[in-house]
């Protein structure tokens, strides 16, 4: 007697295929090419650190995984980690930068000055005006010497210094000569003559 016919069981339906995981390296692109742009502005470009930081690893991550067969955007993931390294250079430059500024203003700031004023000529009754300032304030002075040539040495500092020097003749007239100069460099002079002429020597 011969055995009976079984119904054969279903073929099993064949595994799909596992989804590529390109979610990191998409992500690594769009946060470097973000950062990159970020890192074109001052001030706006503090923004770009972090991105270009995550950036760096996203892409990385993202390339790890296209080369072990996870991914398929191996382009993207590299184009990403270049984007970004190329945005964190930015960064790093204009970090550099402010820091250097930041100094000089700072060394500036705190340089003291020796401003000489100097006042020469002819005229006997001459009327002398000076102002200084620096670290915020400013000092005028007015003199009348007895006689020609005159001078005066004033310290000042800040981020803003400098100050004028104006002479003035009297009813006798003469010549007049200012000069100022800071640290041993001539910076302003001026001439006059006549009666009530003024010399001014400013903007230093």
């Amino acid at each position: 007697m011969s055995a009976p016919d079984y119904p054969q069981p279903p073929a099993p339906y064949p595994t799909p295929p596992a989804q590529p995981k390109n979610g990191l390296g998409t992500a690594g692109f769009v946060l470097g090419l973000l950062g990159l742009i970020f890192s074109f502005i001052p001030v706006i470009g503090l923004v770009a650190w972090p991105l270009v930081i995550l950036g760096i690893i996203f892409s990385a991550l993202g390339f790890v995984r296209s080369r072990s067969g996870k991914a398929t955007n191996k382009g993207l993931s590299i184009a990403g980690l270049v984007l970004s390294v190329i945005g964190l250079v930015l960064c790093i430059i204009w970090l550099a930068t402010a820091a250097k500024v930041v100094n000089e203003v700072n060394n500036e700031a705190n340089r003291t000055v020796t401003v000489h004023y100097e006042v020469s000529g002819t005229a006997k009754d001459a009327s002398i005006t000076y102002t200084t300032f620096g670290d915020g304030s400013a000092s005028t002075n007015q003199e009348q010497p007895k006689a020609l040539p005159w001078s005066k040495d004033i310290s000042t500092k800040g981020l803003l210094k400098g100050g004028s020097l104006s002479v003035t003749t009297g009813t006798e007239g003469g010549e007049v000569t200012c000069k100022v100069t800071v640290d041993g460099k001539e910076t302003k002079t001026a001439k006059a003559s006549g009666n009530f002429a003024t010399a001014s020597c400013d903007g230093f």
